[in-house]
């Protein structure tokens, strides 16, 4: 049997790598009881898949991981023997049976949107998100090679529905092998330190497989 799991990686553990994540959810896997397949080999390993990883101190209500029992159980009961075992900073939010046949996951992620909010006041804010958008080309670097950033932005907007004197950055980024945006990068790009922001992925936008 194969699940995926769509959760939310809140501020408790918005500090935790993508490595720990790994190690949290086979721990609570165990904890759960649930029969987590194994890999076949000297050093086995558990079959689970997440869909991308996740920067540290980005919080998240839309990540996803896939994983593979050896036993088949309804999803009720999946459900029931993981919420009460969950640690602080992880949320369930949605559980479905997926084809043993299909594509693993991390091949089906297309792109990824995000809520970027500034924690300090950022003038003209609106004319540099529109002065980014309309650009060609935004040519950066990254580990020592050239990139054009504004092939990865599928889009680019401030959030109208945000609060009195709050400002939000919303975007859509490209998630593919090879071709991924980086919500930083767009900041900085924007004149705006990152950490001066905090920042959210709101959803995963997976292609067909």
């Amino acid at each position: 049997m194969r699940v995926r799991i769509t959760f939310a990686k809140t501020k408790a553990m918005r500090y935790t790598s993508h490595l720990d994540l790994r190690s949290t959810w086979e721990r609570t896997m165990r904890r759960a009881k649930l029969p987590l397949a194994y890999s076949q080999g000297y050093n086995p390993r558990p079959k689970f898949n997440l869909a991308s990883a996740l920067p540290l101190g980005f919080t998240s209500e839309a990540e996803m991981i896939e994983m593979w029992f050896d036993e088949r159980r309804s999803i009720a009961a999946i459900t029931a023997a993981l919420e009460p075992v969950l640690p602080p900073g992880l949320a369930l939010i949605q559980i479905e049976e997926v084809d043993l046949h299909a594509e693993k996951l991390p091949n089906l992620l297309q792109s990824a949107a995000y809520t970027v909010t500034l924690l300090e006041h950022e003038p003209s804010l609106d004319k540099r998100v529109t002065n980014l958008r309309d650009q060609t080309s935004i040519m950066r670097e990254r580990r020592g090679k050239s990139y054009d950033l504004r092939l990865l932005i599928e889009d680019l907007r401030l959030d109208d529905s945000a609060p009195h004197g709050e400002q939000n950055i919303i975007m859509r980024l490209s998630a593919r092998p090879g071709a991924t945006g980086r919500p930083d990068e767009v900041l900085e790009a924007l004149g705006i330190n990152p950490y001066d922001t905090l920042i959210r992925r709101t959803r995963l936008f997976l292609g067909q497989g």
